[in-house]
C-alpha cells in the first residue's frame, strides 16, 4: 500500500502550522475545512443516488442494508445502524453493521483486524448475505482488507455491493458494483481520517438510511410516524405526530395511542377513521405499511 498515492493521507501546507495556533485559530480553521465536505458530498450524489435506489428496492423486497468497515468507518456504520429501530422501527436484522474486531472494537481499538481480508469474507458468510441484502463497504483510504475481503465475498454471494471512500479510482470501487467517492481532500491533521473523511462518511450513510426508509413508507411528510416510542420524549413525539395528522387535541391521542399500544400510524387510523387495533393493522398492510396510502391521500 502506498499511502502517499492517496489525498487522505497527504499533508495540506495550509496546516503546517497548527501546532502554533491559538485555539480560536484551530478552531476557526478546522470549521473553515469542514466546511468544504457538503461540497465534496454534493459532487457525488449521482453515484449516492444510484446506490441508494438500488438499495432501497431490494430493501422493499425483504433484504437487508448491512455496513462493513473497520476503524471509524466501521463505528460510523455501527451509530447509523443503531439508530434505525428507534427511529423507524426496524427490527435489528433488517440494519445493521459488521466492524473488524466484532463489538470490542466499537470501544477498544482494534487497529490491526483491519488488515485480515479473510476476516471480512467470513464475516460476510456468517451473516448469510445474499442477493437480496445491499452491502456497504466504508473505507477512507479505499484500500482497507478487511473491507474489501468483505465486498468481494459480498458480490460472490450475490448481494449488492456499494464502495464508499474518499479517494479516487480505488481497490473498493472497482470492487463493488456502486462506487460513491466524496473526495474530501487532505485533513487538517495530515492522515486523521475521523475528521472530515469521517464527516462525508456520516452525511452519506445518514442519506442511505434515511432515504431508504421514507421510500418504504416510515414517514407521513417529515413526520416520524414509524417512532418507537421508547422513552419519554419519543411519547412525546408520538403525541404530537398523532395530534398533527388527526387534528386532535392532546387527550384524545393519547387516548388513541394507548388503544394501539402507542402505534402511531395505527393510531392515526383510528383517530381519523374510528378503527381498532386489528382493522388499522389489516389496513395499513393492504397498503404496504404507508400511512398516506392507508388514508386513500394520494403521493
Amino acid at each position: 500500500m502506498n499511502l502517499s498515492e492517496l489525498t487522505t493521507e497527504s499533508a495540506d501546507p495550509r496546516f503546517a502550522g497548527i501546532d502554533t495556533m491559538s485555539v480560536a485559530e484551530l478552531a476557526e480553521t478546522m470549521n473553515t475545512a469542514d466546511a468544504t465536505v457538503p461540497g465534496a458530498v454534493a459532487a457525488a450524489l449521482p453515484q449516492i443516488t444510484r446506490a441508494i435506489e438500488a438499495a432501497a428496492e431490494l430493501v422493499r423486497a425483504g433484504g437487508r442494508l448491512v455496513y462493513v468497515g473497520a476503524g471509524t468507518p466501521g463505528r460510523l456504520g455501527v451509530l447509523d445502524a443503531s439508530e434505525c429501530p428507534p427511529t423507524f422501527s426496524t427490527p435489528p436484522e433488517q440494519v445493521f453493521a459488521i466492524i473488524a474486531g466484532g463489538e470490542r472494537a466499537i470501544v477498544h481499538p482494534c487497529e490491526g483486524a483491519e488488515d485480515d481480508a479473510g476476516a471480512g469474507a467470513a464475516a460476510v458468510d456468517a451473516a448469510g448475505i445474499g442477493p437480496l441484502d445491499t452491502l456497504v463497504g466504508i473505507a477512507s483510504s479505499g484500500r482497507t482488507p478487511y473491507v474489501l475481503g468483505a465486498v468481494r465475498r459480498a458480490r460472490e454471494r450475490g448481494a449488492l455491493t456499494v464502495g464508499l471512500s474518499c479517494n479516487p479510482g480505488t481497490p473498493l470501487s472497482e470492487a463493488a458494483e456502486h462506487a460513491i467517492e466524496v473526495l474530501v481532500g487532505p485533513e487538517v491533521v495530515s492522515g486523521s481520517t475521523r475528521l472530515k473523511a469521517g464527516t462525508a462518511q456520516k452525511l452519506v450513510l445518514n442519506m442511505f438510511s434515511t432515504i431508504v426508509m421514507v421510500r418504504l413508507g416510515k414517514t407521513y411528510g417529515n413526520l416520524m410516524v414509524d417512532v418507537k416510542a421508547s422513552n419519554g420524549k419519543l411519547r412525546e413525539r408520538a403525541i404530537r405526530i398523532v395530534r398533527t395528522i388527526a387534528g386532535v387535541d392532546r387527550e384524545e391521542a393519547e387516548r388513541v395511542l394507548d388503544q394501539h399500544d402507542f402505534n402511531v400510524k395505527q393510531a392515526v387510523l383510528g383517530a381519523r377513521l374510528g378503527l381498532g387495533p386489528q382493522e388499522a393493522a389489516a389496513m395499513l398492510a393492504r397498503s404496504g405499511g404507508r400511512l398516506r396510502a392507508a388514508l386513500g391521500e394520494s403521493a
